[in-house]
Order: C-alpha cells, then sequence, then structure tokens
C-alpha cells in the first residue's frame, strides 16, 4: 500500500468516527482488551507484594504481545489487498483505537442534563469519572466533565494517533492495550503492586503525547500561557501527564478544574459556567482536527 494511503487512514478512521461512532461491543478491540484483563485482576490482587507485581508484569507483557502480534497480523494481511480496499480496511481496524465522537457527546450530555437537575448532571458523570460525584455542586459536576474531556482527549485520541504515525497499527494497538490496563489495574491501595508495571507503562506511552496535547489546545484557542505557567499547573497533580491537557484547558478556560482533596488547577479561575463547556467542547473539535492533520503527515514518512 502506498505510504500516501497508509497516512490516509487517519482522516478516513475520523470520518468514520464521527458518522458511526462506536462499533457493537461484540467487535470493539478495547472491549475485548478489558474481558482480557478483568478476570485476570483478583488472582493478582491476593499475591503477596514482589509476586503480584512480577505477575502483573508478566500478565502486562503478554497481553500486550497478544494485541501487537493481532496488529502486526492484520497488517500483514492489508498488504494482500487492492490498496483502496487496504485502505479503507486499515481505517476500519483504526477507529476503534480512536474515540472522540462518544466522549465529545458525553460531555455535552453532562451539561445537557444538568440544566434539567443537579441528580441528572450527577448521574450522567459517572458514565465519564470513577470519583465519587453524590457531593459535587453544579460548578464541580462541569469541572470533572470538562477534566475528562481534556484528559481523555490524549488518551483516546492524540495518543493512539500519535503511535498509529510512530509505529502503524501496532503502535496504536500497544498504546490502548496499555491505557486499558491501567485504567483496570493502575491504581495505589490493593492494586498497589499489581498493577505498577501497567501504571508506568502507560506513563511512559502518554508522556510526550500528553504535552503534545496540551500544545494542540493552545493551538486550537490561538493562546499560549506561556511554558512556565503550563507546567506549574501540569506538576499539580499525581500523575506526570494528565496535568498538561487539563491545567492547558483550565488556564484557556480561565476556570478552576480540580479533584477535592487531590489536586486545583487554576485555583484563581472561576467556577464553570456552560458556556465554558461550549467552548472547551470547540477547542478539542479543533484539536482533533489538528491531531488529525500531524498524524497524517507523521504517517508519509
Amino acid at each position: 500500500m502506498p505510504a500516501w494511503a497508509l497516512a490516509s487512514a487517519v482522516p478516513l478512521a475520523l470520518v468514520i468516527d464521527r458518522a458511526f461512532g462506536e462499533p457493537p461491543a461484540w467487535a470493539h478491540p478495547v472491549v475485548a482488551m478489558g474481558r482480557c484483563l478483568g478476570p485476570v485482576g483478583p488472582w493478582l490482587t491476593s499475591l503477596p507484594p514482589a509476586l503480584a507485581f512480577a505477575a502483573g508484569s508478566a500478565a502486562w507483557l503478554a497481553g500486550a504481545s497478544i494485541a501487537v502480534g493481532l496488529a502486526v497480523g492484520a497488517d500483514a494481511a492489508l498488504t494482500l489487498l487492492p490498496w483502496p480496499l487496504g485502505l479503507l480496511a486499515l481505517a476500519l481496524l483504526l477507529k476503534p483505537l480512536l474515540s472522540w465522537r462518544m466522549l465529545r457527546n458525553e460531555v455535552a450530555a453532562v451539561d445537557a442534563v444538568l440544566g434539567d437537575s443537579l441528580q441528572a448532571g450527577r448521574e450522567r458523570l459517572k458514565r465519564l469519572v470513577s470519583r465519587d460525584v453524590d457531593t459535587l455542586d453544579a460548578g464541580a459536576v462541569r469541572e470533572s466533565a470538562i477534566e475528562s474531556l481534556a484528559e481523555n482527549l490524549n488518551d483516546s485520541l492524540v495518543a493512539p494517533l500519535f503511535w498509529f504515525a510512530v509505529a502503524g497499527l501496532p503502535g496504536a494497538a500497544l498504546y490502548r492495550f496499555a491505557n486499558t490496563a491501567d485504567a483496570m489495574w493502575g491504581y495505589r491501595g490493593r492494586w498497589e503492586w499489581a498493577g505498577k508495571w501497567a501504571a508506568h507503562a502507560d506513563d511512559l506511552l502518554s508522556w510526550l503525547p500528553a504535552r503534545l496535547t496540551a500544545v494542540l489546545l493552545c493551538a486550537a484557542a490561538w493562546r499560549w500561557p506561556g511554558l512556565p505557567i503550563l507546567v506549574a499547573q501540569a506538576r499539580r497533580t499525581p500523575s506526570p501527564n494528565g496535568g498538561w491537557p487539563m491545567g492547558a484547558m483550565a488556564l484557556l478556560l480561565g476556570v478552576r478544574l480540580g479533584k477535592p482533596g487531590v489536586y486545583l488547577l487554576n485555583d484563581g479561575g472561576a467556577v464553570p459556567e456552560p458556556h465554558h463547556t461550549r467552548q472547551a467542547l470547540r477547542w478539542s473539535q479543533r484539536a482533533v482536527w489538528l491531531a488529525g492533520a500531524a498524524a497524517w503527515l507523521g504517517a508519509l514518512r
């Protein structure tokens, strides 16, 4: 398949995402990853620390090898097709490894139902975040939705496109496996040792994309708060990566974003209002276009 056709899988996958959204669960590779990871978890957390770390690392490596191996096999099969069919097949395989339409719709839905009632907004927010939402007021619900938008813009869109541009379909598959494993295993407490490898692997693979996401948001807003200010905000979060897109979003919108008892970004900012959510969605959409264009250029190599 010509290099330009390989690169063209990026915009085509984004068009498919915009038109159709997510494939059904039975055909979704990320859902399959989660189903494979899920049953292993209880066994890992029952082990003593050193053994839990070793077993968690081995399980992660085995799962990543399967995900990458399947992607390599799919890539090889695509070379047997005429390039127009190969391009379409590659775009269809890439699409489930990125997700913008669902993220955009879920964030917009939180703000929409919040206009009906606070409780409806809290309930809808549960689909986006894992934190306790039952005590959040309307401003905090919007904060959480905007934070999720910014952080998942990297996890669900920019990072898989980045790794696709670097290493093709296997790169995108590896990233989505790592991100899924981190979402399921990368916690403290009882997961401290079993999920340590998964957490650090996701941190490593997300390191550059998260910073690129912050730059893309600034480019989309046509504003630059300054690197020292952005770095200072990013360092406020426990995550080495999540603070970059969230900090950029907070500074660009002029709002505060935080998780009670954990971090507070742009603490002098305003409490988010409905127009802030709408603006965040507009800037994120522009960042998606910019990310797609950059990944297309990167894949042309």
